[in-house]
């Protein structure tokens, strides 16, 4: 179980960008700000800039998570196929006798 597990710095390499970006949007909105009104200004562009990074890591987090675990699956590590079964004419019923 412990293999299946994501840790932090997996996920912080899987959202360096996304918190670069995150990061030069609420610059950018408390910059754009008036004098005198810098939240109301800047309230709702971070909050939205937040909401993109959070649903964005959730989604990281989650892929990072299934990948795992499907390379710890029993059925991702199907090297040999099932085959065919080397007498399937045990009832007679299929063979190529002419009555």
């Amino acid at each position: 179980m412990e293999g299946k597990r994501v840790s932090a710095e997996e996920l912080k390499r899987a959202l360096a960008a996304d918190f670069d970006r995150l990061a030069e949007e609420v610059a950018e909105a408390m910059n754009a700000a008036r004098d005198g009104r810098i939240i109301a200004d800047s309230e709702e562009p971070v909050r939205d800039a937040h909401a993109e990074f959070r649903q964005r890591a959730y989604e990281k987090a989650l892929s990072l998570l299934q990948r795992k675990q499907e390379a710890f699956s029993p059925s991702a590590q199907r090297d040999v196929e099932q085959g065919q079964a080397a007498d399937n004419t045990s009832d007679d019923q299929r063979t190529n006798q002419h009555s």
